[in-house]
């Protein structure tokens, strides 16, 4: 892939001259469709995104949210006050990985949790719990079953060697995932008021340091691949742009983070994804309306030789990009030694242009002049016809099998079927916070730092982190709007059935190639769906990631709108799923329910109670109330959260 002639035309003429090599490579990476949202990001204003919750919303590396007091956590947020949400923060982000797992399943999937974790780190926040919603073609064939294989690995080795737990997703098996599948990644970390970090650059003169592993060739080129359709040939000639990871690097990166951030060392933090160093550093400079100097020679390698575009756009795995004030720089140095990563001070912010010198073996040359805010997000955004897709003809048995038979059958399809398999290989436990396992409605994490101090108060009475992620093919493969309103209302529903109330949402939405109309119209489909059902459940979607031209030789994949979904209960207790069996169940209506399940389903659910069509439920709902945004947080350090 490369700049096209229209992109070309448009830089050209801002800059006023032909640009260089490294500017062309920098600018066809940021301008595609992963990073710029070209296709997406006309249709995502359809999203409501505020509420006294929300502390940092769509934009940053992932969203920052202000959890309820305990005494508030059982309450719906649209009946809350702004005083009833405390100081103690959760981080909530999703991404997907998807054209590199079916390059190379096992890399591909593995740094995919490096990168959400690492997006995570970039807040300030400490990484708690992992969700992983995957989508293969039918099980019945060899290549998805090795797929399915070898990504599930791939996440259970990087995910259990960093020590972040896995503690729900989801699984399915569709057809049209057969030369696509798709791997989407949720992760939560915890932080303070106090402790957070933003991505946006604050002062001229202060020095950009890069801390981690070297930078290789590996990833080259990664964003503008995951841009383009997956070829019959993506396997050999597509390979170089996967990443490979090494998670005990990401560990000690980890750890060093919370040191920095612990000394009140970092003033803005980018992690290193998609378009590398070049992507992380003017995206940060950018969002502060700043520019940059960069000695690209600075920059520590592991590989010799790295021209400037290699070394700008490499997506090597477990680096962050830190802004460090100057007196600050010899401290980072030194924790970063303590824990064994490479430290370069490669620049510092300026008032100017986005500049990238380079000399390698000869004359410094300048290899980058730009606006930061022109290459970041000038990208002119597209146009896309779109038309309603085709219907697909119902597949009905010609006589109606017998009842045991089709219970059986539904219940050994690979899509309903235990996932157990899968979770057993992910260490759901490690940093003892998981009150509740993979394989119910939702999985509880414990956030112990929002307990009363009183020593009246009740051990384990503070909140409670439900969560739940996934979506449903064959819903949205028969019909995009109601289909992904029906997945935002089972994520939810999995929360109610733990007591929980939903507090916030990201999504992970998957399509095919959008200059087909007929994909661009699902894919608007599911965008109206699923903002929809989540202003109905008072849900405002805070982030998230777009993933298009999931498109190869098979054909598009169905429009896949993965919802991850977090809510809060009072305490870490909630009922199980399994079945009582020292005493006969009791049918129980909803309006028989206990207080405090009842209070955690919202209107939308019991105005839809006993209906089996979800295409029946209201096409609309109260919408989510104007609720002012939280500030940015004061600048005062407190302890850092328990991890």
């Amino acid at each position: 892939m490369s700049l096209s002639e229209p992109d070309r035309e448009l830089v050209t003429a801002e800059l006023g001259r032909e640009p260089t090599t490294a500017e062309a490579a920098l600018f066809e990476n940021l301008w595609s469709e992963h990073c710029a949202y070209r296709s997406s990001r006309p249709l995502l204003s359809a999203f409501a995104s505020e509420g006294d919750q929300v502390v940092v919303g769509p934009g940053d590396d992932a969203a920052v949210l202000a959890l309820p007091e305990p005494d508030a956590a059982d309450v719906h947020p649209a009946e809350r006050d702004p005083d009833d949400y405390g100081d103690t923060y959760v981080t909530f982000g999703v991404e997907s990985h998807n054209h590199p797992s079916y390059v190379d399943p096992f890399d591909g999937a593995a740094t995919g949790v490096g990168g959400i974790v690492r997006d995570t780190m970039s807040m300030g926040a400490y990484p708690i719990a992992l969700l992983d919603s995957l989508y293969f073609g039918g099980f019945d064939r060899e290549r998805s079953r090795y797929l399915f294989e070898g990504v599930v690995e791939g996440i259970s080795h990087y995910g259990n060697c960093i020590g972040v737990p896995t503690v729900g997703g989801s699984v399915a098996f569709h057809g049209g995932y057969e030369g696509n599948p798709l791997v989407n990644v949720a992760c939560v970390g915890l932080t303070n008021e106090a402790r957070l970090v933003t991505a946006t650059a604050q002062e001229p003169g202060n020095k950009l340091v890069l801390v981690g592993n070297g930078t290789g060739r590996d990833g080259l080129g990664g964003a503008s691949f995951a841009s383009e359709d997956l070829g019959e040939d993506a396997e050999t000639e597509d390979r170089p742009a996967v990443q490979v990871g090494d998670p005990y690097a990401e560990k000690r990166l980890i750890e060093c983070n919370e040191a920095l951030v612990d000394e009140d060392l970092v003033l803005s933090a980018r992690d290193l994804g998609a378009a590398g160093l070049g992507g992380a550093s003017s995206e940060l400079v950018a969002k502060g309306g700043l520019g940059a100097r960069i000695d690209l020679d600075a920059v520590h390698q592991r590989e010799p030789n790295m021209n400037a575009t290699e070394i700008l756009l490499a997506e090597s795995q477990e680096r962050m990009c830190y802004e460090v004030a100057p007196e600050n720089v010899e401290r980072v140095e030194e924790l970063a030694d303590r824990f064994g990563l490479g430290c370069s001070v490669i620049g510092e912010v300026t008032d100017g242009n986005y500049v990238c010198e380079f000399a390698g073996d000869g004359d410094r040359d300048v290899a980058v002049d730009v606006d930061a805010e022109f290459l970041a997000d000038g990208a002119p955004m597209n146009d896309l016809a779109s038309e309603p897709p085709t219907q697909p003809d119902r597949d009905r048995p010609e006589t109606e099998p017998p009842l045991g038979e089709a219970v059986e059958s539904v219940l050994a399809a690979p899509s309903t079927a235990s996932k157990r398999w899968v979770y057993r290989q992910y260490d759901h436990e490690v940093g003892a916070r998981t009150a509740m396992k993979p394989g119910d409605d939702a999985a509880i994490v414990a956030i112990r730092e929002t307990e009363e101090d009183d020593a009246t108060a009740a051990d384990g009475d503070g909140v409670g982190l439900a969560l739940s992620s996934g979506a449903n093919p064959n819903w949205t493969a028969a019909a995009p709007y109601e289909g992904a309103r029906a997945v935002a209302l089972e994520n939810a529903t999995n929360l109610a059935a733990k007591g929980a109330v939903p507090l916030a949402a990201v999504d992970c939405l998957n399509g095919g190639n959008p200059e087909k109309p007929d994909v661009y119209g699902g894919f608007k489909g599911i965008v109206d769906g699923l903002a929809d059902a989540c202003a109905d459940l008072d849900a405002p979607v805070v982030g998230g990631n777009v993933s298009l031209y999931n498109d190869s030789v098979e054909g598009p994949i169905p429009p896949t709108p993965t919802l991850a979904l977090l809510g809060t209960k009072r305490g870490y207790d909630a009922p199980p799923a399994a079945l009582d069996r020292a005493r006969p169940p009791t049918p129980r209506s909803c309006s028989s329910a206990p207080a405090a399940t009842r209070s955690a389903v919202p209107s939308i659910w019991r105005r839809s109670a006993g209906r089996t069509d979800f295409r029946r439920f209201p096409a609309t709902g109260s919408p989510i109330s104007s609720r002012r945004s939280r500030r940015s947080p004061a600048t005062s350090r407190r302890s850092r959260p328990t991890t």
